[in-house]
Order: structure tokens, then C-alpha cells, then sequence
């Protein structure tokens, strides 16, 4: 500073040539111009340093983006939705066609103290990940304990797709039993296909094989050739996909105004299903939906049911019977006149007949369709014993 105004009075008061100057004091020409001319024009104060900083950056973010990357965090944490920043750049480029990078949105986050360092966090590449190949491949579930606003407890079970994440339904009941996970699993089979496989932990609603038996769901799984598999004890990460949705669900909900009914939680659950299954990125999938990524492959199909699978729906009529058309020819399926106007479901694969009660979960008929008569009555070796007859 003080060379600098030596140099400026050198040639403003003493009137030598700048060209001299610059040879005096070991500066170019161009330098003693330019504090002459920051000196004429703005004094002294001219001739402090200045910034070499830039007036404007070509790599600053622009404040409109920074603004629309605020307000969607604000949203999406006020909804109890996942808003890190691979969830704000996936709804960023499904909005807008386009994002900033994740770690520009990470700056941005941490700039406005909105991302709390964890340095003794567990970094995600460090865990070991299994992933089924195809969509109904295996099938995870679990139930986990929630509280209505009356503080009556109440269980959600839930089966979730272990290569999509997708949420194949989620139900709440006053308390899970085998049987609400057997009729579930139904009305999950009826709207996705069966599975291959499905994982879950040894709760007795799931198995009870340490009895030394099993419970009526493990025999609609061998039934349908499904293989079940089960985790060792204590160790929850086996299920690691569905126990992280349901955290991501508990989540959620503390977001909601607490449920006075159990109905009212079951709708508060088929919103989220929706939200989960359909708009929210997930971080395991490059960011598609399970929704998506579930549609995306062809499904897996449990090991010697390879044939033709379908179910529907049908009305028992006066008579006790069912029709059902099989290869363009239409046969009728005895029930029995006891259950005359019911609801039933069938269930087909191939020549396999199964019948049950869609409400109860009851086995009402299964038999191995004769394509050469019309009736097939009923035989007792056919017909199953009820639950409550055994």
C-alpha cells in the first residue's frame, strides 16, 4: 500500500514520467497506469487492494434452482417423506426434466444447516446387499406394532417384493394372526401372482416348525410350491427390506394426525402404499419407483407350477355349484348347497382346482379338474377338513 502511493506521487506531484518509475521501483508500466488511474478516478482509498475474486461465477447455482431445492425439502420432510438429496434431484429431474448434481444439493443443504454431519455413520457401501433377480421371486414380510389415537395398540402386516421394494399390500388389524396372514397372502396372491419364495423371521403366524408341525400358512405354501424361507433367530437384517419400510412407513405416519379407527388407519396406509409405490424414488433402484422397476421384468413363478395360473371370482348358485370353462368347454364344480349365494374364490392352475371363502380364508373345495364330464361332484377324498374339524 505504501509502495503504491510512492509511486502514485512520483509522477501525479513530482511529474516524472511513468516510464521511469516503473524502471525506479521494479514495476512495469502498465502497473504505474493503472494506480494513476485508480487514484484520478476514486482518491486514495482507490489504491487498496482489491478482490481478485470474480464478480460472477458460471458455476454458482442459480438462486431460482437453490430456491426450488429448499422448498422441496420443506415439503417432503412436512409430508414424513424421505428428503435427502438423491430423493430432491430424482423429484428435481421427473419435475423439470433436468437437476442439480446430488453433491450440489448437498452443499446447498449443509450451506442452510439442514444436513447434520455423521461422521461414526456407517457408510452405505460397506454393507453387503442381496437382491432377488426377478419381481414375485421372494416375497419379505413382517408385521410391526402401531397405536391408534386412543392409544389402543393395533399390528400392520405387510408383504413386500424383495428384487421391486414394492409394497404388494399393507393391512392393519387389531392383532396379527395366522390366519389374517394366510387370507392376506391370498388377496395378495389374487392381485400379483404367487411367489417362488417368501422370507420372513419365525414368528409362530409365519411358522411353526420349533413345534415340530406347521401352521396352515406354511401348508398353503407347500401347496402352492412355494418355498419358504426363514431367518435365524435374533438376526432382523435377513428381512432388511421390509424392516426398512417399515420404519420409512412409522415415519410417515408420526407425520399424520393419529387415526381414531382402524379404518381410518388403513386408509391412512393405502395413501402411503400409493406414494411408496408410484412417486417416491428409491435409492436402491437408480432412483425409479418399485412400481416401475417391479413392471419392468418378467415375474418368477413357484418351482413345478409352471403352467397356466389364474383366479376369479364367483358366486356359489342354487344348486351348490360353480362353473368354470376350460378349454372352451364349461364344467360345473359341486360345492355344496350349504354355502349356496356365498362369495368364493378360485384359484386355477392348470387342471388344479382350489375353492376358498375369500373372507375366511376356509379351503372349501380342491380337486383335479376331469375334462371329460361336465359335474364334477363332490368325493370325500377330495374335500378337505375344515380348520375347526381337525
Amino acid at each position: 500500500m505504501q509502495k503504491n502511493r510512492i509511486i502514485v506521487t512520483s509522477v501525479v506531484i513530482e511529474g516524472r514520467s511513468k516510464a521511469e518509475v516503473a524502471k525506479d521501483y521494479g514495476v512495469t508500466y502498465r502497473w504505474v497506469h493503472t494506480l494513476v488511474t485508480r487514484y484520478l478516478h476514486g482518491g486514495s482509498e482507490a489504491l487498496e487492494p482489491h478482490s481478485r475474486r470474480p464478480l460472477t461465477s458460471s458455476t454458482k447455482t442459480p438462486p431460482e434452482i437453490e430456491a426450488q431445492v429448499l422448498a422441496l425439502r420443506h415439503s417432503l420432510e412436512k409430508s414424513g417423506h424421505d428428503a435427502g438429496p438423491h430423493t430432491i434431484a430424482a423429484h428435481l429431474h421427473r419435475e423439470h426434466g433436468a437437476s442439480p448434481a446430488v453433491s450440489t444439493i448437498w452443499k446447498i443443504l449443509t450451506r442452510h444447516n439442514l444436513i447434520v454431519p455423521e461422521p461414526k455413520k456407517r457408510p452405505r457401501s460397506s454393507y453387503i446387499r442381496f437382491q432377488a433377480d426377478l419381481p414375485n421371486e421372494t416375497w419379505q414380510s413382517d408385521f410391526t406394532h402401531w397405536r391408534l389415537a386412543d392409544g389402543a395398540g393395533v399390528e400392520i402386516l405387510t408383504f413386500l417384493d424383495d428384487h421391486a421394494r414394492l409394497a404388494l399390500t399393507v393391512n392393519a388389524y387389531p392383532v396379527v394372526t395366522v390366519q389374517r396372514v394366510l387370507v392376506q397372502f391370498r388377496d395378495t396372491v389374487a392381485e400379483f401372482g404367487p411367489p417362488a419364495s417368501t422370507l420372513t423371521d419365525n414368528g409362530l403366524v409365519f411358522t411353526t416348525r420349533v413345534r415340530g408341525g406347521k401352521n396352515t400358512f406354511e401348508n398353503e405354501l407347500n401347496l402352492l410350491g412355494i418355498d419358504q424361507k426363514n431367518g435365524r433367530p435374533n438376526h432382523p437384517q435377513t428381512q432388511g427390506k421390509v424392516e426398512r419400510f417399515q420404519q420409512t412407513l412409522k415415519k410417515w405416519l408420526r407425520r399424520q394426525p393419529p387415526s381414531a379407527t382402524i379404518e381410518d388407519l388403513q386408509a391412512q396406509l393405502d395413501t402411503f402404499r400409493d406414494y411408496y409405490n408410484t412417486v417416491r424414488p428409491h435409492r436402491s433402484l437408480d432412483r425409479r419407483t418399485p412400481a416401475e422397476t417391479y413392471t419392468a421384468r418378467s415375474k418368477a413363478t413357484p418351482a413345478g407350477t409352471d403352467g397356466h395360473w389364474r383366479i376369479r371370482e364367483d358366486r356359489v348358485d342354487e344348486s351348490g355349484s360353480i362353473t368354470l370353462r376350460f378349454n372352451s368347454r364349461m364344467h360345473h364344480i359341486g360345492i355344496g348347497r350349504a354355502h349356496k349365494h356365498e362369495r368364493v374364490r378360485v384359484l386355477i392352475h392348470d387342471r388344479e382346482i382350489r375353492v376358498i371363502n375369500p373372507s375366511t380364508g376356509e379351503l372349501l373345495r380342491e380337486l383335479t379338474l376331469d375334462t371329460t364330464r361336465d359335474y364334477q361332484p363332490q368325493k370325500p377324498q377330495n374335500a378337505l377338513p375344515k380348520e375347526s374339524e381337525m
